[in-house]
C-alpha cells in the first residue's frame, strides 16, 4: 500500500485508477446500502448483507443494485480496495449488532468526514489505514529509499524514511520546513514529495551543488517551494532570509548535524565536524539552535537525528548531550527514539573485523542512533 494512501479519494475520472488496488464507487448510493444495512437488528441479516457488499466490491460484475455505477453528479468517489475490504470484514468479525453497527457507522464516516488535528492532515477516522506511521519509540528500517532522486553516495546523510515519517506526522501540505544541516537534500526531497515548502542551509558550496542537483531531479507535483542557502546555520539570521522571501515563520524544524568528528566533512572552522573539542561542538551546535528558536511556531516540532561517538576507548554520548543543549532553550522533549543501522559507509565489508576490535577492545558496536522530538515552549 502507497505511503498516502487514503481510503477514499474524490476524483475526476480522467484520473488513472489502479483497477486490482481502488474501486470507484457511487457515494450516495453506496450510503444508501450501508445505511440501510445499519437498520438491521438481527445480527445473522446483517453480517449476510455486508457479504453481498463485499461480494460486489471484489467481482463488480455482480454488482445488481448500483453501488459501482460512475455517477456524472460528482458523486463518485475512488475508495480503497484493500481498506474498503477490510473495513467490511470487521463489521462481519464483530461479536454483536451493536458492535457491528458501531464499525459500519464508522465507515460511513470515513465515507465522508475528514477529522484532522493542527498539525496534520492525518484523517483520524481513518486512523487504521496509516499502518505505515510509526508510533512507537524502536524505529527498526531495512534498505534506505532509494527511489526518485535519493541516492546514498553521500557520506553522512541520514534515510529518507526520516523526514518523511515527521513531515507526514507533524506537518500539513503548504508548511514550511527548515533543515540547516541540509547536506545533499534529503528533507527538501521528501518536501517535494509531500506537498511541503522547503528550506535547507548548507555550509559547503559544493554541497549545496550537489543538493540542488538531486533537488531538481525529484517531481515537483505539488508545485511547493524549496531552496538551499548556501550559509552558515550557525551565524545566519534565519528570521531576516524568511522575510526577505516573504515567509513568517516555518512549522517543523529538523536537524541532522554532524557527529562531531567521526567524519571530517571540510576544513572549515565553522563546520561543526571539525570542533576540536566537545565543548566546542556544543557551542556550535547550540547556536544553530538559538538561531532557529524564534521562526519555529509555538507548539510546533522540532527533530534532533544525532549518533553517539568512541574516543580514546570511551563512550562519548553525544546523542544526550545535544539533547540537553536542546532543553536548555525552552523545548520540551517529547519523544526518544532508537533507531537501528547496519552498516555505514565507513564500515562497508568490514563487519568482521569490527567484530574483532570489538572482542579485543571491550566495546559494543554501535548498531543505533537517537531521534529526539521535541516541542517548543510557550515564552
Amino acid at each position: 500500500m502507497d505511503a498516502n494512501t487514503n481510503l477514499l479519494d474524490f476524483v475526476g475520472l480522467d484520473q488513472k485508477t489502479d483497477w486490482k488496488k481502488e474501486t470507484i464507487i457511487n457515494q450516495s448510493m453506496f450510503l444508501i446500502v450501508l445505511s440501510q444495512i445499519e437498520n438491521c437488528n438481527e445480527n445473522f441479516k446483517l453480517k449476510l448483507e455486508i457479504r453481498k457488499v463485499m461480494e460486489i466490491v471484489q467481482n463488480p460484475r455482480n454488482d445488481d443494485i448500483g453501488i459501482l455505477n460512475i455517477s456524472s453528479n460528482g458523486g463518485t468517489i475512488k475508495v480503497n480496495k484493500q481498506i474498503l475490504l477490510k473495513n467490511l470484514n470487521q463489521i462481519i468479525d464483530a461479536q454483536t449488532v451493536e458492535r457491528a453497527k458501531y464499525y459500519l457507522n464508522r465507515l460511513k464516516k470515513g465515507l465522508t468526514e475528514i477529522k484532522t488535528t493542527k498539525i496534520n492532515d492525518l484523517n483520524l477516522n481513518l486512523w487504521k489505514e496509516y499502518d505505515d506511521i510509526l508510533t512507537d519509540s524502536l524505529w527498526i528500517l531495512d534498505k534506505r529509499d532509494k527511489s526518485g532522486a535519493h541516492s546514498a553516495g553521500y557520506w553522512g546523510n541520514f534515510i529518507p524514511q526520516i523526514p518523511n515519517q515527521f513531515l507526514r506526522r507533524y506537518t500539513k501540505q503548504g508548511e514550511y520546513i527548515l533543515d540547516p544541516f541540509l547536506g545533499s537534500g534529503t528533507t527538501l526531497i521528501e518536501c517535494k514529495r509531500l506537498g511541503r515548502n522547503g528550506i535547507g542551509v548548507e555550509l559547503l558550496p559544493e554541497v549545496a551543488e550537489l543538493a540542488n542537483k538531486n533537488i531538481a531531479n525529484e517531481k515537483n507535483e505539488f508545485n511547493v517551494k524549496t531552496e538551499v542557502i548556501n550559509r552558515d546555520s550557525t551565524e545566519i539570521n534565519f528570521k531576516k532570509e524568511l522575510e526577505n522571501r516573504g515567509i513568517k515563520s516555518i512549522q517543523f524544524l529538523i536537524m541532522h548535524p554532524p557527529y562531531w568528528d567521526i567524519i571530517k566533512f571540510s576544513k572549515n572552522k565553522q563546520d561543526l565536524s571539525n570542533a576540536n573539542t566537545i565543548k566546542d561542538f556544543l557551542d556550535l551546535f547550540g547556536k544553530v539552535v538559538d538561531n532557529t528558536y524564534d521562526i519555529l511556531d509555538k507548539d510546533r516540532y522540532f527533530a534532533l537525528v544525532i549518533g553517539d561517538k568512541y574516543s580514546q576507548g570511551e563512550w562519548i554520548p553525544l546523542g544526550f548531550y545535544t539533547m540537553n543543549e536542546v532543553l536548555k532553550r525552552r523545548y520540551s522533549l517529547k519523544s526518544i527514539i532508537i533507531k537501528n543501522f547496519e552498516e555505514t559507509k565507513g564500515k562497508m565489508n568490514q563487519k568482521e573485523l569490527w567484530r574483532y576490535r570489538a572482542l579485543v577492545g571491550g566495546f559494543y558496536i554501535f548498531k543505533h542512533e537517537y531521534i529526539f522530538l521535541f516541542k517548543k515552549a510557550k515564552k
